[in-house]
């Protein structure tokens, strides 16, 4: 969630406190859904830098200040997107498995912010506790409750899963942007590298490294990144299989 504070620092109760109709004034047209959607648009077609609640407004064919009935400022539309995003899919139901529950669960974590790659670029330090967020929270949690660990062992399991879905992700996003702006795209730019990367192998001054440019399939499959958040995966359950025990 990004930091909604008012100009002098006070920190402004969550939108989900307060009821989308007031009880004064003239019923609303729009809902906080409608809102929601509209800005998902915008984002997933421009980025998050083109939201805004100008924008969102004219997309509506409505005037900035009419949203101010909806919403108070723009972290408030954020969040809303945020809780909107998430909201797309269920949980999954749980198996009774907790190492194949966190691993759906981190399958679909992925899933939303390829679909909505602005997901990634909002800050994670504070999470939206809109209704759809609370309930993918609880389910996280759900998971390695079966293992009887205590709260911030609970906190630092997921945690740790969610972290490096995030950064895998930033990954596969920065890289299917590096090949939009550069009309280049992975197996081309290996080749093009192939003679630096003999120099390399050849001068001896990086036996590891070379081993794995020489030994190493994954950079050069179709499916590297899919190969990589597999594997990957199955390092973080197993470590947390053991740091649980």
């Amino acid at each position: 969630m990004v930091d909604d504070t008012s100009p002098q620092g006070q920190v402004r109760p969550p939108i989900w406190l307060r009821p989308e109709r007031g009880a004064r004034g003239p019923r609303p047209v729009h809902s906080r859904a409608d809102i929601a959607a509209v800005a998902i648009r915008v984002a997933d077609a421009e980025g998050i830098e083109a939201v805004s609640l100008r924008r969102v407004a004219g997309e509506m064919g409505t005037g900035t200040t009419t949203l101010y009935r909806y919403i108070a400022t723009k972290d408030e539309l954020f969040d809303l997107m945020i809780d909107s995003a998430i909201g797309e899919r269920e949980p999954p139901p749980p198996t009774g498995d907790w190492k194949t529950d966190l691993q759906a669960i981190a399958y679909e974590h992925r899933a939303m912010v390829l679909r909505h790659p602005w997901l990634a670029t909002l800050p994670a330090t504070r999470p939206v506790l809109g209704p759809n967020s609370l309930a993918w929270l609880d389910a996280a949690y759900a998971t390695v409750d079966v293992l009887d660990l205590d709260a911030d062992e609970v906190l630092a399991q997921v945690g740790t899963l969610l972290t490096f879905v995030r950064g895998h992700v930033l990954d596969e996003l920065a890289e299917q942007e590096t090949a939009r702006r550069s009309g280049v795209d992975m197996p081309t730019w290996l080749a093009a590298q192939a003679h630096y990367g003999d120099l390399i192998i050849g001068s001896g001054n990086y036996p590891h490294l070379s081993r794995i440019m020489i030994e190493a399939d994954a950079p050069h499959a179709d499916d590297r990144y899919e190969r990589a958040f597999r594997r990957g995966l199955d390092h973080i359950l197993t470590g947390l299989a053991h740091s649980g025990r």
